[in-house]
């Protein structure tokens, strides 16, 4: 049997509005724990706007949103989010959470990847919009939610005051069309087709696990 020690690249296509994208954060890093080889995993966050039309001034909350999208279900969705949140140690509130603009978040999230740090933003981005209600588009809680991850508040500003990794978004959202994906979370394993980032821990385990394992033993 041969070895095998290349790295494989996992590439997580999220947004900050998205509570899934929370809830599938929490199981991906349940399903990492359990992964053999974990070490040779490299995550890396890919850009995805659920909303681009948003503005930037918080209007309805997210909880009032589903319920014009879901009429009658909307409030059992709502809950069922709240639950399943809970369940992986995630406080979301979507009657806290309204709904704005994400694109420079995003901005900050690929200079945060620049400095090691992409998870740490992403994670506070998450945090921060789905669980205490912050308005992601304001450059002051992206400056705060930078520094408290860790970043130079210098370099933060002079993100936000001109348009740096723009094009980086940009060739995120392209690059996701192109390979179908059509929603979020979704998760592209060592470029396979893209599958999932919501699904149970043990079956994302599973899936890794089976991207580590040497082409020549792979199918057996």
């Amino acid at each position: 049997m041969s070895t095998d020690n290349q790295t494989r690249t996992v590439e997580v296509y999220a947004d900050v509005l998205c509570p899934w994208s929370y809830i599938g954060k929490r199981r991906l890093e349940t399903a990492l724990a359990g992964t053999e080889g974990r070490e040779r995993l490299e995550i890396v966050w890919r850009s995805y706007e659920l909303s681009p039309e948003e503005g930037r001034t918080p209007g309805r909350t997210a909880a009032e949103a589903m319920g014009d999208w879901w009429g009658e279900q909307g409030s059992a969705r709502v809950e069922l989010i709240h639950t399943l949140g809970r369940a992986e140690g995630v406080d979301i509130d979507l009657t806290l959470a309204r709904p704005v603009n994400t694109f420079d978040a995003h901005r900050l999230r690929h200079l945060a990847a620049d400095h090691g740090l992409a998870d740490q933003v992403m994670e506070r981005l998450l945090r921060a919009y789905l669980c205490e209600g912050g308005n992601v588009s304001d450059p002051e809680v992206l400056e705060r939610v930078g520094v408290e991850a860790g970043l130079d508040a210098g370099q933060v500003r002079a993100l936000l005051d001109g348009d740096a990794y723009a094009k980086d978004v940009r060739a995120d959202e392209r690059r996701a069309k192109e390979r179908g994906v059509n929603g979020v979370p979704m998760l592209i394993i060592d470029g396979r087709p893209p599958v999932s980032g919501i699904q149970p821990p043990a079956d994302l385990t599973r899936l890794l696990q089976d991207a580590l394992r040497p082409a020549s033993v792979a199918g057996d």
